[in-house]
């Protein structure tokens, strides 16, 4: 088999070298420009604007803060690459892209690492203060420091010495002390107090997981993503040290792949002379470590095709790129894609076949957090938010941004903006937390816009995360046990509550969640953290998020016969967890379903939701004014502003809440006692759904209410951007739990029966009777030949006509025993039909 052809490159990568330091050495921004204008008087001023040490250049300025160890990393743009090509073309045309250094650094990035790294040591500056005189320098710069200075000596020596030869000999002659000399010279790497990283030109789109292929190893791409694991930082091993025992040469090796062989005899020039081979011993102190840390990229919802799983990408994070990415977090990321191959029994499995990587060199997070966002404020964005402070309405106005295409719901609305901005977190004198973030439930009807109000706020939250009852399991939502894949040991991978951290987890579909699986984020709602004991690990991880669920009514819509304990259907020790329960009914009325079917219809047309413009003379010439509309960048901002104050509780508003919240409680223990009174005397109004002139109690008036009060009017007076919390903040609070019980309370006196018909019996055992005889008459108008014989009903079928009606099964059983014992009817054993001896009149 004849070898391949060797190919050799055209590229002169000494060449190269050059244009990379003339590029470092005389590239100048856009802000450096404008220095660089100044005329000769204003010099003084360029020298004002410029630190000491520093000069008008981007890249000068960053390499002297590197040698004085302000900064670890030389961030090359290659932008600025690109720019400072078209600018030294001498008024040419820029020539094309494809031909330029910015694309040669793109299609082969990892050479060009090297070779910047080349460049940056040949003119990297001296730094301002030795390290052999600095209290604070670290151990390895001391140390360098001090061989540094031997070899210069060692280096001066040896050119005395080939001096005096070569004048006694009159030839250039090589001795043995410079091939000694040479053994012991550091590597580049070792010595090298930075790391190089590009950073990818702006108009470079970034890729999905999968859209990444075979063709760009080696390439610089851009990936978009959500982080889904993050491990501990490790050290990285990149050069070893070794000491000899014999000639006390000090050996240094390269490490560039995953596992290396350590070497174990010296090949220093004075041991091979001697021929000693002697012993190498490892040096920990001498050798060079990298931070690493590996991340998992997993694809987002939108990249994922149909009937696909999303797949995951591992990246490779060193030095500055550690800890800047936390799980949970959707970045870019640019990098190089690489392969790894496998090592180990996986090797001998795989084959020729190798895993990918991507080596992080630059970072932008998507979702910045709310401590960013507020300091990194432009000019504008400051006066936009400076103008909406200063309108009296901002609460309102705030909260219709707040998912503008879906209709109505203002109330709702507003209790989001409150979960979005949340109270300030309590820490007392011993340690205890109370919570700030606010938990609200959405329970309502199907087609009231439960699930986008849900996703809105997962999008508009920095850490938001969406996720549904049904999808989710009490370890998804937690924490779930896994094997690293670099060190094999078992770690916790978290759930959707631990991604949600610092941010807001939104669950879908509340209801068809598993009583074992509701039941984990008890301690999450209230502890806001998750105590694990598995696998030999036991820790407690934080999970201080808001949790906004939303859920439909035992029986998919809202019963108004049944009590609303029957209809939400969710334990008490739940629903106290939830400082707002919403109840979204979904009610027939004239005007309102006017103006929703148009609100829709706009959308639909124009693909946006309406402004006060687009709704014409009614409502814009009501006003008298336009409100400039509030994007999502602006509530972000607003949000950010808001959530960085600490309103205080005075005496006089806290003398307040405790009134209103006494008053709950006095109102829910006559509830409590009007029902007892009720179930004593017969099964209540409320419950048949005849004469509900009573208040409508739902869930039940805890301790946790009054908390709920306050954290509710803390996010208010945030919003308000006040010092301190008012009165009105609490009515406000107060009207918004309120809010739940109206559309119970505006319920008819008298309803109708289940067949249109007006119920005038309120005796369980009546009525369950005239349910069967309505069913029997309504099956022997469907089929007359049936009423020959004895007629038959489905027991089940029964029971849940019963229940839709507001009974339980016990009232059927009472009522089938009745009519049984008077030998009306007959319920086989297996309860499963029941059959009439006597046919009953449709009129009984």
């Amino acid at each position: 088999m004849s070898a391949l052809a060797a190919i050799r490159s055209v590229v002169d990568y000494d060449s190269e070298v050059g244009k990379i330091s003339q590029f470092l050495e005389k590239f100048v921004d856009a802000g450096g420009k404008k220095q660089a204008a100044l005329d000769d008087d204003d010099s003084d001023a360029l020298m004002c604007e410029l630190s000491p040490g520093e000069s008008g250049t981007k890249y000068v300025n960053m390499l002297q803060r590197v040698a004085n160890r302000v900064d670890d990393s030389v961030e090359v743009s290659l932008d600025d690459v690109r720019a400072f090509e078209i600018q030294s073309s001498g008024g040419h045309p820029p020539f094309a892209f494809a031909s330029s250094l910015a694309y040669r650094i793109e299609n082969n990035t990892k050479c060009y690492v090297e070779l910047f790294s080349r460049a940056i040591d040949s003119m990297i500056p001296e730094p301002n203060e030795s390290a052999m005189h600095d209290p604070d320098a670290d151990v390895l710069d001391v140390l360098f420091q001090a061989r540094r200075d031997r070899d210069r000596r060692d280096r001066d020596a040896v050119q005395a010495v080939e001096r005096d030869t070569t004048h006694a000999l009159g030839t250039q002659a090589e001795g043995p002390n410079k091939q000694m000399l040479g053994a012991e010279l550091f590597p580049a790497i070792l010595t090298r107090r930075y790391t190089v990283r590009f950073v990818p030109r702006t108009n470079q789109a970034a890729q999905a997981v999968r859209e990444i292929g075979a063709s760009q190893i080696g390439h610089l791409v851009t990936v978009r993503g959500i982080v889904t694991r993050v491990s501990d930082i490790r050290p990285s091993m990149v050069v070893a040290a070794y000491l000899c025992d014999s000639c006390g040469c000090e050996v240094f090796q390269e490490v560039k792949a995953r596992q290396f062989t350590p070497l174990t005899q010296c090949q220093s020039p004075r041991c091979t002379d001697n021929r000693s081979r002697g012993k190498l011993h490892k040096q920990t102190r001498g050798s060079r470590f990298l931070r690493f840390q590996e991340v998992k990229l997993q694809e987002m919802t939108d990249q994922v095709p149909m009937g696909d799983i999303p797949r995951t990408l591992t990246i490779h994070c060193y030095e500055s790129t550690v800890r800047t990415l936390n799980p949970g977090d959707v970045a870019h990321i640019a990098g190089v894609f690489l392969p790894q191959p496998y090592t180990g029994f996986r090797a001998l499995r795989a084959g020729l076949l190798a895993d990918t990587l991507l080596e992080a060199h630059y970072i932008r997070p998507l979702k910045r957090r709310y401590d960013q966002l507020a300091s990194e404020l432009t000019p504008e964005l400051y006066m936009r938010l400076a103008q909406l402070s200063r309108d009296p309405d901002v609460f309102s106005r705030v909260s219709r941004a707040i998912a503008p295409e879906i209709f109505g719901h203002e109330d709702v609305k507003k209790a989001l903006l409150l979960l979005l901005v949340g109270a300030p977190t309590k820490r007392t004198k011993d340690g205890m937390s109370i919570r700030g973030d606010i938990n609200i439930c959405l329970m309502g009807d199907p087609g009231v816009a439960k699930s986008q109000l849900l996703r809105f706020v997962a999008k508009v939250a920095p850490r938001g995360v969406y996720t549904t009852g049904r999808g989710s399991s009490g370890v998804g939502l937690t924490a779930a046990v896994m094997r690293d894949s670099v060190t094999g040991e078992m770690v916790l991978e978290g759930g959707a509550l631990v991604l949600a951290d610092n941010g807001i987890c939104a669950i879908d579909e509340f209801d068809k969640m598993d009583e074992s699986d509701r039941t984990a984020i008890h301690e999450v709602m209230e502890q806001q953290t998750i105590s694990i004991s598995k696998a030999g690990i036991t820790t407690t991880l934080n999970a201080r998020t808001s949790i906004l669920a939303a859920a439909n009514p035992s029986r998919s819509r809202y019963n108004p016969r049944l009590t609303p304990e029957e209809n939400i259907n969710l334990p008490a020790a739940l629903l106290s967890r939830f400082d707002v329960l919403f109840l979204m009914l979904d009610r027939p009325n004239h005007d309102d379903d006017l103006l929703l079917a148009r609100h829709v219809a706009w959308v639909h047309a124009h693909g946006r939701h309406p402004t006060a413009a687009d709704l014409g003379g009614s409502a814009a010439a009501g006003d008298g004014s336009h409100e400039e509309e509030i994007d999502m960048d602006l509530l972000r901002h607003f949000i950010a502003g808001a959530r960085a104050r600490n309103p205080t509780l005075p005496r006089n508003v806290a003398d307040y809440v405790v009134g209103a919240y006494v008053q709950l409680r006095q109102q829910y223990k006559s509830a409590l006692d009007a029902a007892s009174s009720r179930r004593v005397g017969g099964r209540s109004s409320i419950d048949t759904g005849i004469g509900a002139n009573t208040r409508s109690n739902i869930g039940n008036t805890t301790p946790r209410t009054l908390l709920a009060i306050l954290r509710l009017a803390q996010a208010r007076a945030r919003i308000r951007a006040a010092d301190v919390v008012g009165t009105e903040d609490v009515d406000e609070a107060l009207r918004l739990m309120d809010a739940a019980h109206v559309t119970l309370d505006s319920q008819p006196a008298s309803s109708s029966g289940i067949f249109g018909e007006r119920q005038q019996r309120s005796d369980p055992v009546s009525a369950i009777f005239s349910i069967m005889t309505r069913q029997l008459a309504t099956l022997q108008a469907v089929s007359p030949s049936s009423s020959t014989a004895m007629p038959q009903l489905n027991y089940s079928d029964i029971l849940s006509r019963a229940r839709d009606a507001g009974f339980t099964e016990a009232d059927l059983s009472r009522c089938l025993q009745q009519y049984e014992d008077i030998n009306i009817l007959q319920v086989n054993l297996t309860r499963t039909r029941i059959t009439f001896v006597t046919a009953p009149n449709a009129s009984d």
